[in-house]
């Protein structure tokens, strides 16, 4: 069995990705099939943070698009999140996992609100920790939130879960000759605006050095392979890879 190159990871999971085939929610098997993901992951002694976004349910930036306040829009984007997290919740408790959900806007009867302390004390104990409502802030995408909780709690690393199997030069769905980047720079996203993640997430990542990984969960093991230092997805951080690094 390959062992463990990261002790505690935040992994970030699109709200897309848990809706499967479906046009809106959250599918029965893929949520089951995420439980599944992370609980090999925890086998192996690895903290485990998740950030879940809310866009199957509602996407705040679309909504802004047809004259709702931005800001109202944001807020019932992050309720959104709230329920995948729940949901999530629920689907790894059935794993045997001992699991806290906590949010930055406070419901005291189905979260706990969000407490830097008791958040790394329940990945000390071996607890999965998810954090739903983004930041709590509008204007803030659940990336960005995604690497704000990755700093706090001190992640080894970043790993982002999607329905693609890495970072194109353009688009790869309307543009065949799209070109696969196995590792590039932050300041290389910056500079050709690829859509890695929203720039807010990208500058905060490159600021405090924060390594990223981003890779597709469809394919069965991915989350292991990573947190083993497999060569899965586009590898993005501050400096190349040296030489004698595997991963």
């Amino acid at each position: 069995m390959p062992a463990k190159r990261f002790d505690r990871i935040v992994l970030k999971l699109s709200g897309e990705a848990l809706m499967g085939d479906q046009g809106f929610g959250i599918s029965p098997d893929v949520i089951r099939y995420v439980a599944e993901e992370i609980q090999s992951v925890c086998d192996l002694g690895v903290q485990v943070a998740i950030v879940v976004g809310g866009g199957n349910i509602f996407r705040g930036v679309a909504a802004s698009s047809f004259n709702m306040d931005r800001a109202s829009a944001d807020h019932m984007g992050m309720l959104a999140t709230v329920i995948n997290c729940i949901a999530l919740q629920d689907a790894l408790e059935k794993k045997g996992l001992q699991t806290r959900t906590q949010t930055a806007i406070a419901m005291h009867e189905i979260a706990e609100p969000y407490i830097l302390r008791r958040a790394v004390r329940h990945l000390e104990k071996g607890r999965v920790v998810i954090f739903g409502a983004g930041t709590g802030s509008p204007y803030f995408t659940t990336d960005t939130a995604a690497v704000l909780r990755a700093q706090e709690i001190h992640a080894d690393i970043l790993c982002k879960a999607t329905k693609v199997d890495g970072l194109y030069d353009c688009d790869p769905v309307h543009n065949s000759g799209a070109n696969f980047i196995e590792e590039i720079t932050y300041m290389e996203v910056l500079e050709r605006q690829l859509k890695a993640m929203d720039m807010t997430a990208i500058s905060l990542a490159m600021d405090n050095a924060l390594p990223l990984v981003i890779f597709s969960l469809k394919s069965s093991g991915n989350i292991r392979k990573v947190v083993c230092g497999e060569r899965v997805g586009t590898w993005i951080r501050n400096e190349p890879r040296e030489v004698n690094d595997d991963r």
